[in-house]
């Protein structure tokens, strides 16, 4: 990003396009002067003024109103001007171009949001939230980001980061003064309980994450079997359009197919793939390898088996190439032809759900399944959003209290104790932007909108 703190920044923060209004805002400390030039003088602060808004001839690019939001009572913190105007392309850019004019610079992408983050109006989680809840694909997607943005998921990982610094006070107090009043701290099972304590609010707060960030990235599923299983039909009646060629013909599919869709909110990228099996012809076995290379970005694979064949010696060796990589669930399709119940089963000793993909039945079950899968239940909504960098930082915050509480269990050793609570501080206060680098704000910020 190209920010300097002494810049005023401005871009426009409604939609692109023609509109009944377009908004345009202007922050940085540039704003009172800029202010003064544009429509004669400086509104009171958080009262609406109907005005023009006048280019350096004094002539009237458009009339709108304006807002003015005083430092420091401001989404960035800074002196920010709102300029509520006609939502004409042309009189959008002309007055953008009167601002470049008067001294302000066009904003980089989530530059408004970075301001507001480094002037502690919001922590880095809660920023985030600003582009999951523009993204939400889902009432319950927007309810999550909103919770975040809040300050919900700020607050868990603040009360347990706090919980941490006083295990970390009582801990290197036990170790500074091993022989106060002749009281062994480190073994006397207070720090043991508070760790352990610890430990299941942060599995507590992991699961929820883990909720939230399903919710906002979904799965990405793989959809492999044998050729004419019925892998292009489930495709098809999942997105319930005619998305792959479905013939009796085996080989009909011989590259990816990616489709975007989305169950009760949950949003899924399904992957179908050619049919697995030994072949002469040049494409299919091109097509073959591309299907198994999917594998390495599966979160899940459905297996599609027959159900009157079911498990045989080319889908066992499937799952044991699959081994722990990901995820399996299997789905016997053709129940129409066999006859057996739909919905959910279990073969080989893995969780499978019966269907048929020409008569639609089972598909219920199949949408349960996978919601269940992603931690979703039918009428929950996760207590805000995550995203997986979020999931990493609770990830490593969990090794380092798992690591210290064998050090304080199988060693006793309390300095090694104290250092792994360090870390897993560390690691949390990734989340909410205490400690975090240039680089990761920068790679955050650029993925937002220009105006955000």
């Amino acid at each position: 990003m190209s920010a300097a703190p002494g810049d005023t920044i401005a871009a426009l923060a409604s939609g692109a396009g023609r509109a009944g209004v377009g908004v345009i805002r202007v922050s940085g400390p540039a704003v009172p002067e800029i202010a003064a030039a544009l429509i004669g003088e400086l509104p009171a602060p958080r009262r609406v003024r109907v005005c023009g808004f006048h280019d350096r001839e004094g002539i009237a690019i458009d009339h709108g109103v304006a807002l003015y939001f005083a430092a420091p009572a401001s989404f960035t913190g800074e002196h920010v001007l709102e300029l509520q105007g006609h939502g004409s392309p042309v009189l959008v850019d002309m007055l953008l171009a009167r601002l470049l004019e008067l001294g302000a610079r066009l904003a980089d992408p989530g530059e408004y949001s970075r301001r507001a983050f480094l002037n502690d109006k919001l922590s880095l989680n809660e920023a985030e939230a600003i582009a999951d809840a523009i993204d939400a694909g889902s009432g319950a997607a927007a309810r999550a980001a909103m919770r975040s943005l809040e300050g919900a998921f700020s607050a868990e990982v603040n009360a347990l980061v706090e919980a941490l610094i006083e295990l970390r006070v009582y801990t290197e107090g036990a170790i500074d003064f091993p022989d106060e009043d002749d009281v062994d701290f480190l073994g006397d099972g207070e720090i043991a309980h508070r760790l352990d304590a610890l430990r299941e609010r942060l599995r507590l707060l992991t699961r929820q994450a883990s909720e939230g960030a399903s919710l906002r990235e979904g799965l990405r599923l793989v959809i492999l079997g044998a050729p004419n299983v019925g892998k292009s039909s489930l495709l098809n009646r999942l997105a319930r359009r005619d998305t792959a060629i479905v013939t009796d013909i085996a080989g009909t599919t011989r590259d990816v197919l990616h489709e975007q869709l989305s169950i009760d909110g949950l949003p899924l990228t399904l992957v179908d793939t050619a049919g697995l099996r030994e072949t002469q012809d040049p494409i299919e076995a091109e097509g073959v390898r591309r299907a198994k290379a999917e594998l390495e970005r599966a979160d899940r694979v459905l297996l599609v088996v027959d159900d009157a064949q079911g498990i045989g010696p080319e889908e066992q060796a499937l799952l044991e190439d699959i081994g722990t990589r990901c995820a399996v669930t299997i789905v016997a399709n053709k129940i129409d032809l066999t006859g057996a119940p739909a919905g959910p089963a279990e073969l080989a000793g893995r969780d499978a759900v019966r269907v048929s993909a020409t008569a639609g039945t089972g598909f219920d079950a199949l949408a349960r399944h996978l919601k269940e899968a992603a931690g979703l239940s039918d009428d929950a909504t996760p207590a805000f959003m995550a995203r997986r960098r979020h999931l990493d930082a609770l990830a490593r915050a969990s090794a380092a209290l798992e690591t210290g509480h064998e050090r304080l269990v199988v060693d006793a050793a309390g300095e090694l104790l104290a250092e792994e609570l360090r870390l897993a501080q560390a690691a949390l206060g990734e989340i909410t932007g205490t400690f975090t680098s240039d680089d990761l704000l920068g790679a955050i910020f650029s993925s937002f909108c220009i105006g955000k």
